[in-house]
């Protein structure tokens, strides 16, 4: 379930740089990791909204693995980052990262509190959260297409510290750069039922400033940028980040 959220459904095939990687850790073959992962996609409601449907072949013991995963993601989600980390490094040294043009790689991790956080369960749900959200967004910007991993962050719609249940729900999560992940925060953009991006009057009252109108007017009215195949952030999610958090 892990590696399934770190990947958009048209990178679940054997040719997958991380999917090899992964299958060779485990001991079994890509094509047989990629059909599992397609497996899990036909129970994915986010996937079905879209209109895709993965393979047919979904077991039993499939949809159980799926429903004790998502019913209980908080904790799942940061045991299932551990596993992933040892499958890699046993003594849990270095940690890694899935990218899906590269693989699995030594991650990079991004200077800021994340990096400080001393919960470990903690800490290991914030490396899945990132990796699921950024690969959800093909590892860009959803503003501006920023591509630099380093200077993006994996941001929540629905605030951390508020919202349990749903911190480390994909649906959850936005890849921002960390100019628009600040901004997004405190309430000065968001995103309408359309994914289009909304400027508040406090932000647009600094324009015609050079760096707003470059860093956000320039995007209004756009939509973010995502794969086709990729899981849409959950209206529900951002209409909560409209009423209470936008400062329209």
């Amino acid at each position: 379930m892990n590696l399934y959220h770190k990947l958009t459904f048209g990178q679940m095939h054997a040719r997958q740089p991380a999917i090899i990687a992964v299958a060779e850790k485990l001991g079994r073959g890509a094509n047989s990791l990629a059909m599992k992962l397609c497996n899990f996609a036909s129970l994915d409601p986010a996937l079905r909204l879209r209109g895709i449907r993965g393979l047919s072949g979904a077991s039993a013991l499939d949809r159980a693995v799926w429903s004790e995963f998502h019913a209980n993601l908080g904790e799942a989600a940061p045991a299932s980052e551990e596993a992933f980390q040892r499958l890699f490094d046993p003594s849990l040294k270095e940690e890694v990262e899935v990218v899906a043009a590269d693989g699995v790689r030594k991650r990079i991790m991004p200077q800021g509190d994340t990096e400080r956080l001393a919960n470990v369960k903690v800490r290991r749900g914030q490396a899945y959260f990132r990796d699921a959200v950024l690969n959800n967004f093909g590892g860009r910007c959803g503003v501006t297409g920023l591509a630099v991993r380093e200077l993006l962050v994996a941001s929540h719609i629905l605030p951390w510290g508020k919202f349990e249940a749903e911190r480390l729900d994909v649906r959850n999560g936005l890849s921002l750069s960390r100019l628009h992940d600040a901004a997004f925060d405190a309430g000065l953009i968001t995103f309408d039922h359309e994914l289009r991006l909304q400027l508040s009057r406090r932000l647009k009252s600094f324009l015609p400033h050079r760096a707003v109108a470059e860093s956000f007017s320039a995007y209004e009215g756009q939509s973010l940028h995502l794969a086709k195949d990729a899981v849409l952030p959950e209206e529900q999610y951002l209409a909560v980040h409209r009423r209470e958090i936008f400062h329209q």
